[in-house]
């Protein structure tokens, strides 16, 4: 009995060493964990230890040298640094200019008039060339800047990227404002319609602006969210979609650059949205790829992610792992997105060659297909040559004169106060000189304050009492008034039919 009894305490002594020695030595799967947060923190510690060398190399930078703090509120607003600079060489420009004028002379011998006429000038020089003319240079040279040297700088990079909104946003806004003062460009109206004076078709078919408009906003949304959105939750296959849209808003930018610049004066504004464009995309490239790098050097876990997994997803993300294949891949995927693009919004009655059809199917531009009718010419500066100009059942216009050798539109109202402003100059050629005079002075401005048809209209009906009363003259005074009336703006007098 004592020897059974020895025997199994014998061998629970054994079982409970075996037990101990089990819970001593931990499983597979404990030891896998154990290394995974073991990888992990010390991916977390390298990166720690790069952002706080890199501040560390920032602070003593800024120690060791004075200056840079002059230059932190560059460093902090760009954007707002960039504005001030362009204002400052704008009025810088706006006094040159009047100096060498001469304006600047009269301003001791004018008083108080001349120096306010002085500030005024230079207040609307600074908004001109400082925000329309300047800026735009100062954003373009900061996109040239930042593509050598925000390239493999994060923080810079991070800092600058409201320039790329700025530049985009208000390179657009540009673009359209300068059109529409130097080329009077109707952005509504296609080739088929019949313009006044120097106005131009718009450059974009209208039919097809939809197409154009969301091709932008696409690029727009592929730039947010490669630049938004950090790149360690990003795969890459999303990273490059964001590029590949990109592309696409590039691409259209060249070509509308192509379609708009006709080599005028300061026609070279106009370059620089696109110019613009490619230098953002070639940075966003370049950084995104040089940031990858430095992504899978702190963190050997995720290349190994990457290289796992099956399925087209895994394969395509394995084949991205590899940032150098970034610019071809987007450009691959460049094709298929338009085509996604394209097939949308054709739900929307879209013709799939709309983004063709934009470009060519329009006249008076470098990529158009179409012959627009002749222009008809009307004197801005005449109140009732202008009132012609409004809504056809309004102002009824008759048939088409001649006046300064080119097509005008002619009604009954201008006919009669040509008429009756030739019978003043016959009749009373001094009296006619200073209605001619005092017209001169106010009519001028008045006429050309009219740009659209509402406003002719308002002016055809102001000027009716006025139209009674000429009536009413040239029945008094002439034997024929409704031959008169019938041959204004033909090129001929009543004398040639006599």
């Amino acid at each position: 009995m004592k020897n059974n009894t020895g025997n199994k305490e014998n061998i629970e002594k054994e079982n409970q060493s075996m037990e101990n020695q089990n819970a001593e030595i931990p499983s597979a799967e404990t030891q896998n964990a154990e290394n995974q947060n073991t990888v992990n923190q010390n991916t977390e510690n390298k990166s720690a230890k790069y952002e706080n060398a890199e501040s560390r190399s920032t602070e003593n930078a800024d120690q060791q040298n004075p200056d840079q703090g002059k230059w932190r509120f560059l460093k902090a607003h760009p954007f707002w640094a960039a504005v001030l600079l362009s204002l400052v060489l704008g009025a810088f420009m706006s006094v040159a200019l009047q100096v060498i004028s001469g304006i600047g002379d009269l301003i001791g011998g004018t008083g108080f008039g001349g120096i306010a006429a002085f500030a005024e000038a230079s207040a609307a020089g600074i908004i001109i060339f400082g925000g329309f003319m300047i800026f735009p240079l100062v954003l373009t040279a900061a996109e040239v800047f930042l593509l050598v040297k925000g390239r493999r700088n994060q923080e810079l990079y991070q800092r600058c990227r409201v320039l790329d909104v700025a530049g985009i946003a208000l390179g657009a806004l540009y673009s359209l404002i300068y059109l529409s003062i130097f080329y009077e460009v109707s952005f509504g109206r296609d080739w088929q319609e019949q313009l006044v004076n120097r106005q131009t078709h718009t450059p974009v078919y209208t039919q097809a602006q939809l197409t154009v408009i969301m091709v932008a906003l696409t690029a727009a949304a592929g730039y947010l969210i490669v630049n938004y959105i950090p790149l360690r939750v990003m795969p890459p296959l999303a990273l490059v979609l964001g590029l590949a849209a990109m592309y696409l808003g590039t691409i259209e930018s060249v070509v509308w650059g192509i379609q708009v610049f006709r080599g005028r004066d300061y026609d070279f504004f106009l370059l620089l949205y696109p110019l613009n464009c490619l230098l953002l995309t070639a940075r966003t490239v370049s950084h995104k790829m040089w940031e990858w790098k430095q992504l899978l050097e702190t963190d050997e876990s995720r290349r190994q992610r990457y290289l796992e997994g099956t399925g087209i997803f895994h394969r395509c993300n394995r084949f991205l792992a590899k940032s150098e294949r970034w610019p071809l891949a987007a450009f691959l995927l460049m094709w298929p997105l338009l085509g996604i693009l394209i097939g949308l919004l054709m739900l929307f009655g879209q013709k799939p060659d709309a983004v063709i059809r934009a470009f060519t199917e329009t006249s008076d531009w470098n990529l158009s297909q179409r012959v627009a009718p002749q222009n008809i010419y009307f004197d801005e500066h005449y109140l009732c040559t202008v009132a012609a100009g409004g809504h056809e059942k309004i102002v009824k216009p008759k048939r088409l004169g001649v006046r300064h050798g080119h097509q005008v539109i002619v009604n009954r109202q201008l006919c009669i106060a040509n008429a009756f402003e030739q019978v003043l100059e016959e009749r009373t050629p001094r009296f006619h000189r200073a209605v001619r005079r005092f017209y001169d002075t106010y009519g001028f401005p008045a006429a050309k304050l009219i740009r659209s048809k509402y406003a002719a209209d308002v002016v055809y009906f102001i000027m009716k009492p006025l139209e009674w009363i000429f009536l009413a003259v040239l029945y008094l005074t002439d034997a024929n008034p409704e031959n008169r009336i019938a041959i204004q703006y033909t090129g001929k007098r009543l004398e040639d039919f006599k």
